[in-house]
């Protein structure tokens, strides 16, 4: 397919109900002209299969390598994606309070269609970010999943699910995260899975 003719490099993935103007996804797009938000058909009810085929669609018509920035069950479709035909086109994936699909589906009763929680080791770089305090991810599951994953994790202390409720508006102190991402892909992925603490990461809890 014909690349599109706007360099875009990043893809941002919001979870249940997308991301609200104000939540830092879409700084985050704003910001950079080369990020885009894959907008789902359907952000209330999400299926697996509908929202893999959306961000296989983005990445094919795009053309080349990207990176991804997913928030909640959008670094589960990260994670589902790693099965794709396009997997290798991804350079590394900046998981945000990734969410358990077992806590969001007793969150949120029969609403998400995601199948089981993926648990592979991801073929592309990734870092974690998560909270202490996540009710959509308790934090001993979520240091198993970032295991599971061969993912890099940063835990930032008590900070919810890193969404506009629980006070992350722009939140440019997360670029720091994704910066620390692409240094650690251009070593190579051979080391990755380590644990990090904000002060290593660069960053630290900012509500900014």
């Amino acid at each position: 397919m014909r690349s599109i003719d706007i360099p875009v490099d990043t893809l941002i993935l919001p979870g249940l109900n997308g991301s609200s103007d104000a939540h830092w996804q879409r700084h985050w797009a704003r910001d950079n002209p080369e990020s885009r938000v894959v907008e789902q058909h359907d952000w209330a009810c999400p299926q697996r299969e509908n929202w893999l085929a959306e961000l296989e669609r983005q990445v094919d018509m795009i053309g080349r390598d990207v990176w991804l920035v997913g928030h909640s069950l959008g670094c589960v479709l990260a994670a589902r994606f790693a099965e794709s035909r396009l997997a290798g086109r991804v350079r590394g994936a900046l998981l945000v309070a990734p969410c358990d699909l077992d806590a969001t589906e007793s969150l949120h009763p029969c609403i998400v269609r995601f199948g089981a929680m993926p648990r592979r080791r991801l073929p592309f770089p990734s870092l974690v970010v998560g909270s202490l305090n996540d009710p959509y991810m308790p934090v001993e599951r979520l240091r198993r999943t970032a295991a599971a994953w061969g993912s890099d994790l940063v835990d930032i202390g008590e900070a919810g699910h890193i969404n506009v409720a629980s006070g992350f508006g722009r939140w440019a102190a997360g670029y720091d995260f994704l910066e620390l991402l692409k240094e650690r892909s251009a070593l190579g992925a051979a080391e990755n899975g380590r644990l990090f603490s904000p002060a290593v990461a660069g960053g630290g809890l900012s509500l900014n």
